[in-house]
């Protein structure tokens, strides 16, 4: 029995390995072309990526406020409550001022006080120098009157000397006369007796000349302790006036703080921003330095994203950031800011100590401050502690 195989069977069996070639070329073209663009989409995401270093380490941050009041009192007042925004300015509490009313009236009448005992103490400044001026001019009027009252007595106890010397000689002659009855009895007894007359004249004459000697050593004495007094009276006023003067500043300096203590009877809010953890209720009594409210200022924020050590290689202030913010699923844009003093280990309560025990080498990460731009849209959703993810262009 034979079998023939007509032309039409030949071609079909030829055919079929040049198909199955061909698909097989086509499936090796393809998986090629796939390698490579998968080769390319590597090389591509490796150029992308290098240019950037992102973390998911990373945090919204802002200004957190301690409010808290400036003087004691009781509350009357608390027109605020959680998660509300204010305004720089608006008032959080009020303090029942009535006590601090009566210290400012306290202080009024103080500073009242110490402006009229300056007022009594002021003129008497000029009138004790004017009076000092006075007793100065009068001690020494007085030395000079004694001085004269001494030099005339010295006059008349030479005048008396000569007079006596004068009697003396004429009672020599006289005795000498009346040995030789050259004069009578009755001219040598009126000798005589001018010669005790001159002779009690000097004895006068020396205890005033000693009287005047005495007047001006007392006055001589008057006008040195007027002198030595008349500046330290002068100074002793001077210094009085000082002290009422002293008095005044401090009785206006306490009118002052009672004035800014009436003030504080009002704590506003320093800022922008949003209350939180009110601890605060009418009637409470509270204390300066109690916390009352956390201020969050939603006005100024920026982020704090912690980088590996080895992220910060290629970052420079300035450099553009892109921020995705998990809770709104939308990005911001920012810059670079600044870079942390140290790493966050260092800034620990506990900071490790690798100088003992065995040391463990463990990538160190460092907070870098993102200051995002403003006029962003959705800005003012974002609130502190808010996860994100920072995403920085380094090149």
């Amino acid at each position: 029995m034979s079998t023939e195989v007509g032309p039409t069977g030949s071609a079909e069996n030829g055919a079929a390995p040049a198909a199955d070639a061909k698909k097989k070329r086509a499936l090796r073209l393809r998986v090629g072309l796939g390698i490579a663009l998968v080769l390319l989409g590597v090389l591509g995401w490796w150029l992308y990526e290098r240019r950037y270093e992102d973390t998911d380490d990373a945090q919204i941050d802002g200004n957190l406020s301690a409010i808290s009041p400036r003087v004691s009192g009781t509350v009357v007042s608390v027109p605020v409550v959680d998660n509300q925004e204010v305004k720089a300015g608006d008032v959080l509490v009020e303090i029942d001022p009535t006590d601090l009313e009566v210290a400012l009236a306290q202080a009024e009448a103080a500073v009242a006080q110490a402006e009229a005992q300056l007022a009594a103490e002021h003129p008497t400044v000029p009138i004790t120098e004017s009076s000092n001026r006075s007793a100065v001019e009068t001690a020494a009027a007085d030395v000079e009157s004694a001085q004269s009252d001494v030099d005339a007595a010295k006059r008349d106890l030479d005048q008396a000397v000569a007079n006596d010397r004068l009697a003396q000689l004429q009672l020599t002659r006289g005795k000498e006369l009346l040995v030789g009855e050259s004069i009578s009895q009755s001219d040598y007894d009126q000798r005589v007796a001018a010669a005790a007359v001159t002779t009690a004249a000097v004895a006068a004459a020396e205890k005033r000349l000693e009287g005047k000697r005495a007047h001006l050593e007392s006055a001589l004495a008057h006008q040195q302790e007027v002198n030595q007094n008349a500046p330290r009276q002068l100074m002793a006023r001077q210094a009085s006036v000082l002290v009422r003067q002293a008095n005044l500043e401090v009785a206006r300096a306490q009118l002052r703080q009672a004035r800014l203590n009436l003030g504080y009877t009002r704590v506003v809010a320093p800022a922008d921003g949003i209350i939180g953890r009110k601890g605060v209720n009418v009637g409470d009594r509270i204390q300066p330095g109690q916390q009352l409210f956390a201020l969050t200022q939603t006005g100024d924020l920026w982020v704090t994203a912690n980088f590996r050590e080895t992220q910060v290689r290629h970052m420079r202030a300035g450099q553009p950031v892109e921020v995705h913010v998990d809770a709104l699923d939308r990005d911001f844009k920012g810059r670079v800011e600044s870079f942390a003093g140290a790493t966050g280990s260092r800034y620990s309560l506990l900071p490790p100590e690798n100088a003992s025990g065995n040391y463990v080498k463990v990538v160190q990460r460092l907070p870098v401050r993102i200051r995002l731009e403003p006029g962003q849209p959705e800005m003012g959703r974002l609130r502190p502690g808010m996860s994100v993810e920072p995403k920085v262009k380094i090149r």
